[in-house]
């Protein structure tokens, strides 16, 4: 077993980009994925298949998780021929990359610690290509000593890896923030780029004022790009929304602002902007709406 040595289960987007960056650095790189068609991409450049997770584990000292969600964790790492079905090897670990909620990383961590797995929890960001060149973030919470352990492949990973804590599920806390403002951001952006159009200017012209200015954000930035050109062609499973959002309000211990209330719709608005963008409504009220919609219904879909 090399000591540059890596399993991944599930090498989709992110983890397909993980596995094929390791092989590009000379590691010995092992793949298992439902997909065929994942897994032949990894073997053209190098990589090994395996029939389960339990045979990936059996000859990597630490696997890689990036599946989609909790129940396919549970399903790779505790399931029929999963990744420890059998009698772990000593200094075993797992490096667990999904988005998840905290509760379901502490559990998972609780259960693998007690078969004598270390566990470190690294939710990713960034996307695939960032993934692929190793500038994504990775959010690492876990032990000193396991960190220290897994610091090669961490690092081999990720050039921006933020140690936010030894609390399995403090990675995920950070995530579930990080999702949250990333949704909040997108839909800032699209309804910026909505009143752009509606005001008559160019979008893509009005994005790069914004990549220049106090508005930009990147995901503003990566998605309005590619809305704004026709790239609808989705690039995950799920969205930042649907991975932040629940999971903030489930996780936030209920809070509430304290601030005064104040309506949403227009506020941020001088006030003889308003009145125009009213006026434009009485006007012409089917167009004006086929104008909000047009580029947020775009950006849903990508």
């Amino acid at each position: 077993m090399s000591e540059r040595s890596a399993g991944f289960v599930g090498v989709g987007n992110m983890g397909g980009a993980m596995a094929l960056r390791l092989g590009e650095l000379g590691w010995s790189v092992g793949v298992r994925d439902i997909d065929p068609a994942r897994e032949a991409e990894c073997v053209r450049a190098g990589a090994r298949a395996f029939a389960t997770p339990a045979a990936l584990a059996a000859a990597h000292p630490v696997v890689v998780v990036a599946v989609v969600d909790a129940a396919q964790c549970d399903a790779v790492l505790f399931g029929a021929d999963s990744a420890f079905a059998a009698q772990p090897p000593p200094g075993a670990c797992v490096l667990l990359c999904p988005t998840l909620g905290p509760a379901s990383t502490e559990r998972i961590a609780a259960r693998l610690a007690a078969l004598g797995v270390a566990c470190v929890d690294a939710p990713m960001s960034g996307g695939p290509a960032r993934a692929r060149d190793g500038s994504m973030s990775l959010m690492v919470a876990c032990a000193d000593a396991v960190f220290a352990s897994q610091r090669v492949l961490i690092e081999a990973l990720s050039s921006k890896v933020f140690r936010v804590g030894e609390r399995p599920g403090d990675g995920a806390r950070t995530k579930l923030v990080n999702n949250l403002l990333a949704a909040i951001n997108l839909a800032g952006a699209a309804e910026a780029i909505a009143l752009a159009e509606r005001l008559g200017l160019d979008p893509a012209r009005t994005l790069a004022v914004i990549e220049q200015s106090s508005g930009q954000s990147w995901i503003g930035s990566d998605r309005m790009r590619r809305a704004i050109a026709g790239d609808l062609a989705p690039r995950a499973h799920t969205n930042p929304a649907g991975q932040g959002h629940g999971a903030g309000a489930r996780h936030g211990g209920g809070g509430r602002f304290r601030g005064r209330a104040r309506p949403a719709r227009g506020a941020a608005l001088p006030r003889g902007l308003r009145r125009r963008l009213r006026r434009s409504r009485r006007r012409e009220p089917a167009r004006a709406a086929a104008k909000d919609r047009s580029l947020a219904a775009r950006v849903a879909s990508s």
